[in-house]
């Protein structure tokens, strides 16, 4: 059981192997709770579980393999966390995929997909851990849904809609499960560096113009996110849900137009 504000409480991490989610899962485990990190790669969620753990003496990070996206996979993992831990205090939503295209072009595998991953995936996800937090009086349950939920971008008409989609269910869920102490947030990232978002982050030219938009002037990191997850499930955030918070450098605050020359 770790020290810290998190200090014997118990979260899960879907997604949890590398960028974001690791960031969000070694962050929880810094503030003191054990972590279940739940991904399809199990070798590489094995791998960050054990490099978790050992830069955090005494903590509890473990690993399990799981589709997400599946009623009995995420049912499976949600049973493994109160079969370790013996509670269930926090669920981050986090498993997603990407993928491009431009409208007309994009295919019907290419919309099941993506949507199967991201907006089926937070769905489930969302809905075992309300049953169980119910239970139990009360919880956090935190998504990924991104500034693409409100902010489109052209050839990503699949993913801007799943994000839309787990916006809408982060809503929904926070109304119906606040009766029973249970908030649910989620987080907006802009561009982070990633290997999901390497295409563009090792551009230079699309860097730029990205850069050009962002007024902090620089590119968000897995770990700025995990800072908005560690507020959302703290105890300072107790009296907030059904909230997005947007993590971004300011991209989505409006158009930017160059400074006129003197």
């Amino acid at each position: 059981m770790g020290s810290g504000a998190l200090g014997g409480q118990a979260a899960i991490v879907t997604g949890g192997a590398r960028g974001i989610g690791r960031a969000i899962a070694g962050r929880l485990v810094r503030d003191g709770a054990d972590v279940l990190i739940a991904d399809l790669d199990f070798g590489t969620a094995r791998a960050t579980a054990s490099d978790l753990a050992a830069a955090a003496p005494g903590a509890r990070v473990e690993a399990i393999e799981a589709d997400c996206a599946e009623r009995k996979a995420i049912d499976g993992v949600i049973d493994a966390a109160l079969e370790r831990f013996d509670r269930l205090d926090i669920f981050m939503a986090n498993a997603g995929v990407s993928g491009e295209g431009a409208f007309l072009d994009t295919t019907e595998a290419q919309l099941d997909r993506i949507l199967r991953t991201n907006l089926r995936g937070a769905f489930l996800g969302i809905q075992a851990a309300g049953r169980v937090m119910r239970e139990c009086g009360g919880g956090r349950i935190v998504a990924t849904a991104s500034t693409n939920a409100f902010w489109m971008e052209t050839d990503l008409a699949v993913y801007n809609a799943s994000k839309a989609g787990i916006l809408a269910v982060v809503r929904t869920a926070a109304m119906e499960l606040a009766p029973h102490g249970i908030t649910v947030n989620a987080v907006g990232p802009g561009l982070i560096a990633t290997d999901l978002t390497r295409r563009l982050t090792e551009d230079q030219i699309a860097t730029t113009t990205y850069l050009r938009q962002i007024p902090a002037g620089r590119l968000g990191t897995p770990d700025d996110v995990a800072g908005a997850v560690a507020f959302l499930v703290s105890p300072d955030a107790a009296w907030i849900t059904g909230h997005l918070l947007v993590v971004d450098g300011g991209q989505t605050l409006g158009t930017p137009f160059p400074t006129p020359s003197s």
